[in-house]
């Protein structure tokens, strides 16, 4: 039987600690896999704010994860000064969040049931008003993220303190991609972040822009498929969420009509 990928050339976009995954499948399936993350994932530049919020950790009755990077960027630091404390509840936007964390040996979380954003995680029973007013509340996250959850959860009579403990920085190039692109031999790109996707179209020559909006796109959330969608590209496949679902669209696509 020929494998399903066979010969096909996709891009993995992820940060490189989570791309390993959807990497090792492409080439399990035939394929060819190129890691380029479009994000650069390294340690915040001032330390302070999450070292002072370590040493509040017990006055919090949440700490929420935004990313399995938030989890790799700060429990190393909070284990090295203390003990994950026993009343403090995980919170996780996503199954690799919660991978991520029992890693450290922090179980019992909290997350999203079908969707994994932060809308599906608002939504949840133990972050409605009456779940957390005035009570405080940690999230985890890095620079420039989205401020909807915090801004919510004030809303809804919360204490929050929002902490990048990582940051995000565009790739310095991305030659490999556009020599794929003139070499005819790049087939599909997985986008998984609407940050990462603006990275790439930044990074990108005129040429490379044209062939980018002929080539299969695999993205894991609506809200990307939509920035897509307007940046003018025109093969964009919405998958379901995580590498799963990213999986299953990606071995359903009809890549005969390519």
């Amino acid at each position: 039987m020929v494998p399903a990928l066979n010969g096909r050339t996709i891009v993995v976009t992820r940060p490189r600690a989570q791309a390993s995954q959807l990497a090792a499948w492409i080439r399990a399936q035939g394929g060819e896999a190129l890691v380029l993350p479009l994000l650069e994932i390294s340690a915040a530049a001032d330390p302070a704010p999450l070292l002072v919020a370590i040493d509040r950790l017990d006055s919090y009755s949440l700490a929420i994860f935004i990313s399995p990077n938030a989890v790799d960027y700060s429990l190393p630091a909070v284990l090295a000064r203390r003990q994950w404390p026993a009343a403090l509840r995980p919170v996780a936007i996503g199954p690799g969040t919660v991978t991520a964390l029992a890693a450290h040996g922090v179980g019992e979380v909290l997350l999203p049931v079908e969707r994994f954003d932060s809308e599906s995680l608002l939504a949840i029973p133990e972050l409605q008003a009456a779940a957390v007013r005035q009570r405080r509340v940690l999230i985890l996250r890095g620079n420039g993220g989205r401020d909807l959850l915090a801004d919510t959860l004030r809303a809804r009579g919360a204490q929050v303190d929002a902490v990048a403990c990582y940051r995000r920085s565009a790739p310095p190039d991305v030659a490999p991609l556009q020599a794929l692109w003139r070499d005819a031999r790049l087939d599909a790109i997985i986008v998984s972040s609407s940050e990462g996707l603006r990275n790439l179209v930044g990074l990108l020559d005129e040429h490379a822009i044209a062939c980018l909006r002929m080539t299969p796109v695999f993205v894991p959330h609506q809200r990307i498929a939509e920035l897509a969608r307007a940046l003018g590209l025109q093969q964009v496949i919405q998958s379901g969420p995580a590498d799963a679902g990213i999986m299953v669209a990606i071995g359903a696509h009809d890549w005969r009509r390519q």
